[in-house]
C-alpha cells in the first residue's frame, strides 16, 4: 500500500492533467449547448484505456522497485544487475550509482591495503620488541631482591601491553587464527595463574581456586588472553583480600539440573562506580578509577568482550564499590560471531 501511494503521488501531475482536459471539454461542450454524451462516452473509453496502461506501468514499476530493494541489501561491491534505464534521468542516476560503486571499491581496496600494512608493521614490531624484553627478563632472573621482583612485574606488564596491541590489531583481521577444540579449563586457568604468581605473593592476596574439572570448546590462546586481562584487572584494583576462580550454574533449566558452566572470577577490590558499569566494555572507557590511574587504557575489557563474542562465550560483569567485582563467562557454546 505504501508503494501504491508513492506511485500515485509521483504520477499525480499526469492524472490531474487528464481530468483537467476532460473538464475543459465538458465546459466547452456545455457552453455551446452540445450534447454531453458526445464527450462523456469517449472520455469513458479513454479512462478505461488509461487505466489499462496505468496498471501495466504500475506492475512494471513495482517489479523494478523490488529489484532495486534487493540490490540495496547488498554491499557496495555487489550492487550489480540494475534494471534497464528508461529515460535520461534514470540513466543519469544509474551512471552516478556505478561511479560511486567503483569509487567505494577503490577506497575499500586502499583502506584494506593500508590496514594490512599497519598490521604487518606492528606484527614485526611486536616480535622485535620481544627480544629486548626477553633479554631484560633473563637478566632479572639472576637477582632476587625486592627491586628485581618489582621490575619483573613491570616487564610482565610490558609483555601484556604488547600482547594487547597485537590482539587489538588482529581482532578485525580476516585471517584471525581461531582454532576451536576441546580444552581443559583447569590447564588454561593454571597457565594464566602461574604468570601472576609473583604478584599474588608480593601483594599478599589470597587465591581461592580448586580444580574445575570442565572441558570447554574454545580457542585456547584467545580464551587465555581474556583470562589474563580479567585477572590482571582483579589484581590491579585489589589492595587486600582475595581473588577466587570458581564455577557457577548457568541459571537455566530446573534447579537440580543446572550445569556448572559459568566461569566466575571474583575479587575483593575497590569495585566499580555504578555510573561506570554500563560502559565498562566500551572501547577506551576507563571510568572513575581509570581516570585516577593514568596508566589505564580502557582497552582490556573491550578486547575481552569482543573476543568472547567471537568465541561464543557471553561475558558479564557485576561490581559494588568497596566490596569487589565479579566477572562471569558463560562457557556453554553459543552462536559464534563471524568477523
Amino acid at each position: 500500500m505504501d508503494f501504491y501511494k508513492v506511485y500515485l503521488r509521483q504520477h499525480r501531475k499526469g492524472i490531474l492533467c487528464f481530468f483537467l482536459c476532460c473538464l475543459v471539454f465538458i465546459i466547452v461542450f456545455s457552453l455551446y449547448h452540445l450534447p454531453l454524451g458526445s464527450v462523456l462516452y469517449p472520455m469513458s473509453i479513454c479512462i478505461v484505456i488509461g487505466a489499462g496502461f496505468f496498471s501495466v506501468d504500475y506492475v512494471h514499476a513495482r517489479r523494478k522497485h523490488t529489484i532495486l530493494q534487493e540490490i540495496g541489501t547488498r554491499c557496495g561491491e555487489l550492487m550489480e544487475g540494475f534494471p534497464e534505464s528508461e529515460g535520461f534521468l534514470e540513466a543519469d542516476y544509474r551512471e552516478i550509482a556505478e561511479s560511486l560503486r567503483h569509487e567505494l571499491r577503490s577506497v575499500k581496496d586502499a583502506m584494506s591495503l593500508s590496514y594490512a600494512n599497519m598490521v604487518d608493521y606492528y606484527t614485526i614490531w611486536v616480535h622485535q620488541i620481544k627480544t629486548p624484553i626477553a633479554a631484560l627478563r633473563l637478566y632479572l632472573e639472576g637477582e632476587d631482591s625486592e627491586n628485581a621482583r618489582r621490575m619483573r612485574e613491570e616487564v610482565f606488564r610490558i609483555e601484556q601491553y604488547v600482547g594487547m596491541v597485537l590482539a587489538f590489531l588482529r581482532l578485525d583481521c580476516e585471517s584471525t587464527d581461531y582454532v576451536f577444540e576441546e580444552c581443559e579449563l583447569d590447564d588454561m586457568v593454571r597457565g594464566v595463574v602461574k604468570k601472576f604468581a609473583g604478584q599474588f605473593i608480593r601483594r599478599k592476596i589470597a587465591l581461592e581456586y580448586e580444580p574445575l574439572e570442565l572441558s570447554v570448546v574454545t580457542d585456547e590462546k584467545w580464551f587465555s588472553f581474556c583470562l589474563e586481562q580479567i585477572l590482571s584487572n582483579a589484581l590491579k584494583y585489589t589492595r587486600s583480600g582475595s581473588v577466587s576462580i570458581t564455577l557457577e550454574a548457568d541459571g537455566t533449566g530446573k534447579k537440580q539440573n543446572r550445569k556448572q558452566n559459568v566461569l566466575c572470577i571474583r575479587d575483593t577490590g575497590i569495585g566499580i562506580a555504578p555510573e561506570d558499569l554500563p560502559r565498562v566494555f566500551e572501547k577506551g572507557y576507563t571510568g572513575y578509577h581509570g581516570r585516577e590511574d593514568k596508566r589505564a587504557s580502557g582497552i582490556g575489557l573491550y578486547l575481552c568482550r569482543r573476543i568472547c563474542e567471537n568465541l561464543g562465550h557471553p561475558i558479564t560483569l557485576e561490581s559494588q564499590m568497596g566490596v569487589g567485582t565479579v566477572v562471569r563467562i558463560d562457557l556453554e557454546q553459543k552462536k559464534l560471531k563471524t568477523e
